[in-house]
């Protein structure tokens, strides 16, 4: 079989000492496709022309370009990957897709509003593109033990899942992913949350919450409870309570607490095959050239990044709306962007 033809958009900031590997979640993506036979890639692109010559010369990548119109239009790549900043996942996204690359691979978290992530994942179904997301926790080792332990009903019946991060956007959108992975991907009926927003804060672009609550129920009956904020990284870092104990994983350690336990007690996990610096990423990417190949949905497919990018806004407009929101989500915008602009919340909050 021929080599895939890889491409990446957003190189980040490069060394060219040799030997050396960059840290920027770019490297992860060009490491990935490089630890896996099958695969080439064969050009990237940065609008710094510095950070795209260093990053191919780091790589051995045949060629850099400036713009990755031009680089799609003329390299003509299976694959895509885009590691840019989240305002630019649908421009970019969109215009490989119609440009009949067959599968995208983007950085999280999808986009800052809700009707982008929704147009992405539309467009690609119209073009038949596979479009995944790197929710790479997914393949961690220990987070895939908490699923089995559970679904083997080493807890009893799954009743509810607990988790907490630094804020519901970035890092919560890895965590709202675990959620529904943990539960094995059933659909949520409705959310009520609420947020404050009293200091400045964004991260890559995009304006965060402070703090911020996510109360869930699932169509199976399993309630949901996400708190974002200060202090929450003393934590496990998530916990599921079922009918018979509970467990709990904070990296690397899961431990449990089942029926006949009397203690909580730790469990050792199969570590997954070491391939590169990012194996989660890694096995990420060799899951979508897998699937690529075989028809399979993806492990981080569109899909489900979708329901996962769905429990963010969902939270940012139960507290626009005061209320309860009942799923799927019929908004475009980004509400915590609304409501900041129009003094409802934050700093310049009218009293």
């Amino acid at each position: 079989m021929a080599n895939l033809r890889a491409l990446i958009i957003g190189c980040g900031k490069s060394t060219r000492t040799p030997g050396a590997k960059g840290h920027g979640i770019s490297h992860a993506h060009v490491q990935g496709y490089q630890a896996l036979d099958g695969v080439k890639v064969v050009a990237c692109a940065d609008i710094v022309e510095d950070y795209a010559a260093a990053y191919a010369e780091l790589y051995r990548i045949p060629k850099y370009y400036l713009d990755y119109k031009e680089m799609v239009k003329k390299e003509r790549p299976d694959v895509v990957s885009v590691c840019t900043w989240p305002g630019l996942h649908a421009e970019m996204v969109i215009h490989c897709a119609r440009a009949g690359v067959r599968a995208i691979h983007c950085e999280k978290p999808m986009a800052p509003t809700l009707g982008e992530a929704r147009k992405m994942k539309q467009v690609c179904e119209e073009t038949g593109t596979q479009l995944t997301f790197n929710h790479q926790r997914r393949f961690e080792p220990q987070y895939r033990t908490v699923r089995n332990l559970v679904n083997q009903g080493v807890i009893g019946k799954l009743r509810r899942i607990e988790t907490g991060c630094g804020n519901l956007f970035d890092w919560g959108t890895h965590w709202f992913d675990m959620m529904n992975f943990y539960n094995n991907d059933v659909p949520a009926e409705w959310v009520l949350g609420q947020i404050e927003a009293s200091q400045p804060g964004e991260v890559f672009g995009v304006q965060l919450e402070n703090q911020g609550i996510s109360h869930m129920r699932y169509a199976n009956g399993v309630y949901g409870l996400m708190l974002s904020g200060g202090g929450l990284t003393t934590w496990a870092e998530h916990r599921l309570l079922g009918s018979d104990g509970y467990v709990e994983a904070e990296m690397p350690v899961v431990r449990v607490r089942g029926k006949g336990d009397k203690e909580l007690r730790a469990i050792t996990f199969p570590k997954e095959p070491n391939i590169g610096a990012w194996t989660a990423i890694t096995w990420g990417i060799k899951d979508l050239i897998h699937c690529l190949q075989t028809g399979r949905e993806p492990e981080l497919s569109a899909r489900k990044a979708y329901a996962a990018t769905e429990l963010i806004f969902a939270t940012y407009e139960s507290s626009r709306r005061r209320g309860r929101v009942d799923l799927p989500l019929d908004i475009d915008d980004n509400p915590l962007h609304d409501m900041l602009n129009k003094g409802d919340i934050g700093p310049n909050r009218k009293r």
